[in-house]
């Protein structure tokens, strides 16, 4: 019997949202990729926000000029991986301006990157409540534009307590938490990626099965 290729290694974009260089979260996404390396054997490609520079959304200067070069870099490492990690700060109670930007820039682009596209969130804040609120605001723009985001969330509260020297998790439990909530997803997306069987369809609504022009959505 004929064998095809095997498939190679899972390849996995870390993203540290903060555009601080040594931000709680630029801590948290470094630990984050040397989990998914170190546990799953997945190829990880690290970047920091900072590496994505772009102006403010502007339809005028989209028409006029196109896309920024910061937003077609970040299209390009999207594409060119099986899953997506965010690890992004909160800005009064919801992500940052400079995450969502980014975000705007790029679901511009056509095919739409982030559709179909797994994704973790996880953030880091010294509030008692570790960014969590940024994450639920985050879910609403990458789930509109057809991103699967794993339901399980990490939040690290009283982050600038929470590294050790070696940039763990000084308290044991929420390490081995965090580990738990990056293999759990690394199995998902190696099921989705590597063994699908079921071709899906999104609807944004129950019964909303119409194929009328009028139903293109921002994640098609």
């Amino acid at each position: 019997m004929a064998t095809g290729t095997a498939p190679g290694p899972m390849r996995v974009l870390v993203l540290g949202a903060s555009l601080r260089g040594d931000s709680l979260n630029a801590r948290l996404a470094a630990l984050v990729a040397r989990l998914v390396r170190d546990e799953t054997g997945a190829e990880v490609d690290h970047a920091h926000m900072d590496e994505f520079s772009m102006p403010l959304y502007n339809g005028d200067a989209e028409i006029a000029e196109g896309l920024p070069p910061g937003a077609l870099a970040l299209r390009d490492r999207l594409a060119s991986c099986d899953a997506l990690v965010i690890s992004s700060p909160e800005y009064n109670a919801s992500l940052p301006g400079g995450l969502k930007n980014a975000i705007d820039w790029v679901s511009r682009v056509r095919p739409q990157p982030f559709k179909d596209k797994q994704a973790l969130l996880v953030s880091a804040s010294p509030s008692m409540v570790g960014g969590n609120r940024g994450l639920w605001a985050l879910r609403i723009p990458l789930e509109h534009l057809g991103a699967r985001v794993y339901p399980d969330m990490f939040s690290l509260a009283k982050a600038h307590e929470g590294f050790t020297a070696d940039g763990d998790l000084a308290e044991s439990g929420l390490h081995e938490r965090l580990v738990e909530s990056v293999t759990s997803f690394l199995r998902l997306v190696e099921a989705d990626t590597r063994y699908v069987c079921l071709q899906r369809r999104w609807y944004e609504f129950l019964g909303d099965c119409t194929d009328a022009p009028v139903t293109q959505r921002a994640q098609d």
